[in-house]
């Protein structure tokens, strides 16, 4: 279901909604231990779940903005190096998501296609930041949690997606009649 036409008070309204969910959901992961079996650091993406929404209901550019949001809260609460892992990782995810969407892939190939990219690019980052090759042994396990992470993520769209599109749609202007 996409959007049909927005004011520009409503479109800004939305983008700040999904923007705040994705901060919320970060912030609320945040606060889950990590497994001990994974990676320090790794997480299950939930706020991906409002950066792909915001994918398929809005685009690329408007997904990139709030991946951009996103790290910058990361910036503001765990610092560069968060933020640097998070900017690479969300901003290549979004990408791929946008993608996925424009090639009609389910929601669930598209959470976990933007959870590899994500994980990938964390890795990515972490290697050249310490520059230490050794982390590279962590990539089977961050591809295998990625596929979960994604299918879970991907699940929770397909559950959230009609009532999050009805709340969306609440902030199109009205239809002109006649």
């Amino acid at each position: 279901m996409k959007h049909t036409s927005f004011s520009p008070a409503g479109k800004v309204a939305l983008m700040g909604l999904l923007a705040a969910t994705a901060v919320v959901l970060s912030f609320l992961e945040g606060l889950l231990p990590s497994l001990p079996f994974l990676p320090p650091g790794a997480k299950a993406g939930f706020s991906n779940v409002a950066v792909m929404f915001t994918a398929t209901f809005w685009g690329g550019p408007a997904a990139l903005g709030v991946a951009l949001v996103k790290s910058m809260f990361v910036l503001s609460t765990r610092g560069i190096t968060a933020f640097a892992m998070s900017l690479c990782g969300g901003l290549l995810s979004a990408t791929v998501m946008w993608v996925c969407v424009r090639l009609r892939a389910s929601l669930i190939a598209t959470g976990i296609l933007g959870a590899l990219t994500h994980n990938t690019a964390q890795l990515a980052v972490a290697m050249a930041i310490t520059a230490t090759p050794g982390l590279l042994s962590y990539y089977p396990l961050l591809l295998l949690f990625a596929v979960v992470a994604g299918t879970i993520t991907g699940l929770l769209l397909k559950l959230t997606y009609p009532p999050l599109c009805r709340m969306a749609n609440y902030l199109t202007l009205p239809q002109k009649r006649g």
